[in-house]
């Protein structure tokens, strides 16, 4: 439970000592470290073996070339290997090291959860080369990349700037081609590391040159919790495809559903003209179309990935804050992130693309604010546009918010999507009163 997650706030007084959560006992002071935060991507810079300068970036890819033979014909072929062998421990001293915050400053004197998305993005690759690492050889023969992000759930309103954080996290389960990668956030508060949040993102192994599929090593829970943690993965898996069956792109809205919309509608007919055509918005409500908020990003080498490729934190970041200021602009007060899901990276964004982000609020209840951003490229040289991601956020406002409305039924769906999403939020409704009490 996350309301209880949240309330262990005895956790480990010293950056060696492991927390009693997710990776209790996972650490080995001989073999473990803590990375510095800028360390990660260089150490995987260092893992894939690519170039710091983007003229080389042809020339160090074609080197990768040549790990082929390293790959596994199949996943029997490779050693199976324990959550704690991909426990990774990274440091973000935000208190320790003042000349760090001015990048995660906002302008509230908070944290930047963009910044905070970009963090965890390197990380779960990190701890996904971890669990894959080939000691016959330097470099990894995998292109390991974010295929999902799950789950992120918050259990603290705003992060303080002027304290140390600490992220961990490791495999918690394993497919053929893919693995889910746990991972926790704390920040120092009395000489105590105390939870703030807890993400579960999806990576998939790729060959060398990312062309195509590759196998990676099967996971061995040990003890009870570990193996737990191994059948939640299973059902977590399971319901992805059960929510992408149901999709409404899919799928029809439910009997249910369908009467919700068709109450919507019959609130926003007027009642002097009794026809479907007149419209009117009731009390306290807003169209959906007059929720948009766009921006335009050129996405230069500057963001790109180990593949280079743009970075998905970077992409992440981006919508978020756009997602933000949306929720912001709509509910009028300084909306706080609570939860984000079911980030879906469907294509891969080219350097040198155009990024269009459109983002639009979807439903709302109370002090929630739930957003869709929407996310599309084009190149330079042609005007096709096309998909790459989809990002839902759940936000709380300080004040009570509008009801939004949809007018059309392409907006009806985009209501009922953001409905499924709030809905599927883990938190409970008691969690969701006290994390509003949190400072």
């Amino acid at each position: 439970c996350l309301f209880l997650f949240c309330r262990l706030c005895t956790l480990n007084r010293g950056l060696l000592t492991p927390g009693r959560g997710l990776t209790q006992g996972f650490q080995n002071p001989e073999k473990q470290r803590v990375f510095h935060i800028h360390e990660v991507r260089d150490k995987l810079r260092e893992i894939v073996g690519v170039s710091t300068n983007w003229r080389d970036h042809m020339k160090a890819m074609e080197e990768r070339k040549l790990l082929r033979s390293f790959l596994a014909k199949s996943q029997e072929a490779l050693p199976p290997r324990r959550m704690k062998d991909s426990y990774v421990e990274v440091l973000l001293p935000l208190g320790s090291q003042p000349e760090l915050r001015e990048k995660y400053l906002t302008v509230q004197n908070t944290v930047r959860f963009g910044r905070i998305l970009e963090d965890l993005d390197s990380l779960g690759v990190l701890i996904c080369y971890m669990h894959t690492k080939v000691h016959e050889v330097k470099m990894s023969p995998l292109s390991i990349v974010t295929a999902l992000v799950d789950k992120i759930d918050m259990c603290k309103k705003s992060l303080s700037p002027e304290r140390d954080i600490k992220f961990s996290g490791h495999v918690s389960w394993v497919g053929k081609t893919s693995m889910e990668a746990k991972m926790q956030m704390f920040q120092l508060q009395d000489s105590e590391f105390c939870p703030v949040l807890e993400a579960t993102f999806v990576m998939v192994a790729r060959d060398s040159e990312n062309k195509g599929s590759a196998f990676v090593n099967p996971l061995i829970p040990e003890g009870p919790k570990e193996e737990a943690l191994f059948r939640q993965g299973e059902l977590n898996k399971g319901r992805r495809v059960a929510f992408s069956s149901m999709s409404l792109l899919k799928m029809a809205p439910s009997a249910e559903e369908r009467t919700t919309i068709h109450e919507m509608f019959l609130n926003t007919l007027d009642q002097k003209t009794i026809s479907f055509q007149s419209r009117v918005l009731p009390p306290n409500a807003v169209w959906m179309e007059k929720s948009k908020l766009k921006s335009l990003e050129i996405c230069h080498p500057q963001e790109r990935n180990i593949f280079n490729r743009i970075f998905g934190g970077f992409l992440m970041r981006k919508a978020y804050e756009l997602g933000w200021a949306t929720a912001c602009n709509f509910g009028g007060s300084r909306p706080f992130v609570v939860a984000v899901d079911d980030i879906m990276f469907q294509k891969p964004v080219e350097v040198g693309s155009l990024l269009f982000l459109s983002s639009q609020v979807c439903f709302t209840q109370g002090n929630y604010i739930q957003v869709r951003v929407h996310s599309e490229v084009a190149s330079l040289h042609n005007k096709e546009h096309t998909t790459t991601n989809v990002f839902h956020f759940t936000f709380m406002s300080e004040n009570e918010v509008p009801l939004v409305f949809p007018r059309t039924y392409g907006e009806s769906m985009l209501y009922l999507d953001g409905q499924r999403h709030f809905n599927s939020m883990s938190a409970s409704d008691t969690m969701k009163k006290d994390y509003l009490l949190k400072p």
